[in-house]
């Protein structure tokens, strides 16, 4: 199968780039063995490029009371529910990996109220899709909700400020056609 299209939006050439940003990408490639076309796409516009990036490590690197995997679960509820191929398909291929699970990227993005989770990451899904497609009626209910999961505030935020972030992010994925690279549809799926 061929590569798809990466985007709509013409990719700058590698050595055209800022250094800093070149430098990432490089990074990237040399960990992964490929350049995930998100990186080729945004860095169209380099601010805003290290915006986005430096936004998504804040949210998605850091430790706390949500594991790696379960930032990756929302991400993949919610870019279901945004109809967002790229993350989808991208960050599927992340949380099999961090999850160690080959199963259940593909349940939570068709219904994750079906996948194997537990209670405690349904609640946390539940909130972020709340986020995700009607923040405009969460109510104290909804906070309580996800808070008698053992849920503290900065969890919530957490799981409020990744589903918001990627509600931005799907949509540049959709205006700009992003495609997922090849490589990510049998990331993590088979034991090494």
């Amino acid at each position: 199968m061929t590569q798809p299209t990466a985007t709509r939006f013409p990719a700058p050439a590698l050595d055209k780039l800022p250094e800093d940003i070149r430098a990432r990408i490089l990074a990237v490639q040399e960990k992964s063995g490929f350049v995930p076309n998100v990186f080729l796409t945004l860095a169209y516009r380099p601010d805003e490029f290290r915006a986005f990036f430096a936004y998504h490590d804040a949210l998605m690197e850091k430790d706390g009371g949500l594991t790696k995997a379960e930032r990756e679960m929302i991400v993949v509820a919610t870019s279901a529910a945004n109809q967002c191929q790229y993350c989808v398909i991208a960050h599927g291929a992340i949380l099999r990996i961090r999850a160690k699970n080959p199963e259940l990227a593909d349940q939570i993005s068709v219904n994750y109220r079906k996948a194997d989770i537990t209670p405690r990451q349904r609640a946390m899904l539940d909130f972020a899709m709340k986020v995700s497609r009607a923040a405009e009626e969460i109510s104290e209910a909804d906070f309580t909700a996800v808070a008698a999961h053992g849920f503290s505030d900065d969890d919530i935020w957490d799981v409020a400020a990744i589903a918001a972030f990627f509600a931005l992010s799907n949509r540049m994925a959709n205006v700009t056609a992003m495609r997922p690279n090849n490589e990510f549809y049998m990331l993590g799926r088979l034991p090494k």
